[in-house]
């Protein structure tokens, strides 16, 4: 976790970034899944058949697509990971950055949480509470 605290405002600037990455992880994600299926669609089948051949270099170059795909996903992550981001759910697109809670926490750190779609962090909860428990900021 980042020792940095932030600001709801310093947080709603980096949202245009935020959603780019996201939005790229996502996607990235969406298509090795679909890939990752088709993999184990086509291992299911030579298996069934009692060793039916495949075209080895497409199914190898798309094992390789996989591989590519999962190095994407994780260089976009480490990405809001640098900005001072924590990922909480990639499907979901929730980021949590570390900030003062409103005065009712006493000033407690709390976590910023941001969500894929929304235009400023709007939320918050406490370090060992989730989406489930977000909090509308003052």
């Amino acid at each position: 976790m980042s020792e940095r605290l932030f600001t709801p405002a310093e947080v709603d600037r980096l949202i245009p970034r935020l959603t780019e990455l996201m939005e790229a992880a996502q996607e990235r994600h969406r298509q090795a899944l679909a890939l990752q299926e088709r993999l184990r669609e086509d291992r299911a089948r030579v298996a069934a058949s009692g060793g039916e051949r495949i075209d080895s270099r497409e199914w190898k170059a798309r094992a390789e697509r996989l591989d590519g795909l999962g190095i994407e996903v994780r260089q976009l992550l480490q990405e809001i990971a640098g900005m001072g981001g924590v990922i909480k759910d990639l499907e979901m697109g929730l980021v949590d950055f570390p900030g003062r809670g409103p005065a009712e926490t006493g000033g407690a750190t709390v976590n910023l949480c941001w969500k894929l779609g929304e235009d400023a962090v709007l939320f918050w909860h406490g370090m060992n509470e989730g989406y489930a428990n977000r909090k509308p900021l003052p």
